[in-house]
């Protein structure tokens, strides 16, 4: 066993980190403010339904879709160059997207941003991991790091809203200038290069099987949300995990593969991933019925309802910063199970919501964010810490992808079986003497079903109003059941696959798939053993 203890970080690492949050506070603010400049660039550019739809989500499509082979990429050609060219790329994109003049032009825009944005996340998880060696500062690090999401989630539409009443919608856009800059003035003074020595030859084939079968997949899952089961949405899918088999069987087959597999055999790694994705997966569908509860059910202005969610924005930060502190004297598995459980007490509040239940949902949200800040924070920082320092990048990549993924099979499958109850229900109470064309506008949306009310005389409108809102708080509630058990089987899950991690206090044996590094230094990784 090796006791070599890891050299500390210093204060220019830690001046370095602020620098890496950054692109976290950019991503987070940018996924918040382009909803609320939907309206205005829509009357400005006039884009058909379709067109719309891809200028909200092609950003998403080509992260989701770039990250291995972006994170792989950062393994072979640099960290920091990475990016530091992808910040450029990223601010160069927001410009073209702020004065687009037409809705192709803008899609374009968002694609590339997408692309940027997916060498973003990658680089700054595995620079951190190099940056700070020690597990203890490392498992800090990532707190810090993970927080910026949640400043990012809160500041977003407070920045965004106060544009957009004095400016162009483009404005919002524009947001990413300047911090990117910023990161390309500060990056090259505070941040190191790292990169595997020995990097082997870049498989341009596999990285085209990567984007395609995450493209397929996560695109099928938005169809199905968005439509249900329809060919094109069950063929997308049914290609993506396809050709996601087909370049499994590939990397087994080559000698420098873009991701290295031996990493799902460490259990920290598979069980920390899986925790971090299905997490994701069963917080993503009750959060976006939360944020519509706010404002149709309760009728919160934006603003209030932006107010109401600090409260879990405080909480996040608060669970993400303290669980560096508790893990060096409990396991990560019960930390990590103790997030799970405050979590899914937080979902059991959510069962009980009604109408008019304020302090359900907020303290509800509040007990979920706080859960997932402890559980995120050590299960990213257990995925990143059991690659091997040469192959962060990829292990990052893995990382977000699971999330990602995580956060569109929760749309697609949560989402779609929240709707489906809501329609069952609006369908069963729907009043007497509502036209067809107004009760099928209804059954369409909670938001559709208002505007349907308005249109009705006021005693029948109110009883719509009221239909509708107790069948969106019955698909909240039983979302909020699929939670609780869900975290349940995760709480099983983490205490038994991540038993023998331990406490941050001890220096163990490194992974034994390392490989060698003809010189450059590996760190033994204390909290990842191989097998029971």
């Amino acid at each position: 066993m090796t006791t070599l203890r890891p050299p500390r970080a210093g204060r220019r690492e830690w001046i370095g980190l602020a620098v890496l949050m950054l692109p976290t506070l950019l991503i987070a603010m940018d996924l918040t403010v382009l909803h609320l400049a939907v309206p205005s660039l829509s009357a400005d550019l006039q884009p058909t339904s379709s067109q719309l739809l891809w200028i909200t989500d092609i950003y998403g499509f080509m992260i989701a879709g770039s990250l291995i082979t972006m994170g792989t990429l950062g393994d072979r050609i640099g960290r920091r160059k990475l990016l530091l060219s992808g910040a450029a790329a990223f601010g160069l994109a927001s410009v073209l997207a702020a004065f687009s003049t037409s809705a192709g032009m803008l899609i374009a825009a968002r694609a590339l941003l997408g692309i940027a944005g997916a060498t973003l996340m990658p680089s700054t998880m595995s620079l951190i991991r190099n940056m700070f060696l020690d597990p203890r500062q490392r498992t800090a690090a990532i707190g810090v790091w993970v927080s910026g999401f949640s400043v990012g989630s809160a500041i977003g539409p407070l920045i965004g809203g106060l544009l957009l009443e004095n400016f162009s919608w483009g404005s919002v856009f524009l947001l990413g200038v300047p911090v990117m800059a910023v990161l390309l003035v500060a990056g090259p003074l505070l941040l190191p290069e790292y990169k595997d020595p020995h990097p082997g030859r870049f498989d341009l084939l596999s990285a085209g099987m990567s984007l395609a079968a995450v493209l397929l997949v996560i695109y099928g899952l938005k169809q199905v949300a968005e439509y249900g089961l329809t060919p094109l949405a069950v063929g997308s899918v049914l290609a993506g995990l396809g050709t996601g088999f087909a370049f499994v069987r590939r990397q087994r087959s080559l000698t420098d593969p873009l991701i290295d597999l031996r990493l799902f055999r460490v259990p920290a790694f598979s069980a920390s991933l899986a925790t971090y994705t299905l997490g994701i997966f069963f917080g993503f569908g009750t959060f976006l019925f939360i944020a519509q509860y706010l404002q149709l059910v309760l009728g919160l202005s934006p603003l209030q309802a932006g107010l109401w969610s600090v409260p879990g924005a405080i909480a996040f930060i608060l669970g993400s910063n303290l669980a560096p502190r508790v893990v060096r004297h409990i396991r990560p598995a019960y930390v990590v199970a103790g997030g799970l459980a405050v979590a899914a007490l937080g979902m059991v509040l959510l069962t009980q919501t009604g109408i008019d239940s304020l302090n359900y949902v907020v303290i509800g949200n509040a007990m979920m964010s706080l859960g997932f800040g402890f559980t995120f924070t050590l299960t990213v920082d257990l995925v990143v810490g059991a690659a091997p320092p040469e192959r962060a990048g990829a292990a990052s990549a893995i990382a977000e992808t699971g999330a990602e993924l995580g956060g569109a099979l929760g749309l697609a499958i949560l989402g779609t079986l929240g709707m489906a109850i809501y329609r069952s229900q609006v369908v069963a109470g729907m009043p007497a003497g509502v036209s067809p064309e107004i009760a099928h506008a209804a059954q369409e949306t909670l938001g559709a079903a208002m505007i349907a009310a308005a249109q009705l005389p006021a005693p029948v409108g109110a009883e719509l109003v009221h239909t509708a809102s107790l069948a969106f708080v019955h698909g909240l509630q039983v979302l909020s059941l699929i939670g609780v058990v869900g975290f349940a089987g995760l709480v099983v899950l983490t205490t038994t696959m991540l038993r023998k991690v331990e406490p941050h206090t001890e220096i163990e044996e490194e992974p034994d798939f390392a490989v060698e590094t003809g010189g450059l230094s590996v760190v033994p990784q204390p909290e990842m053993p191989v097998g029971d």
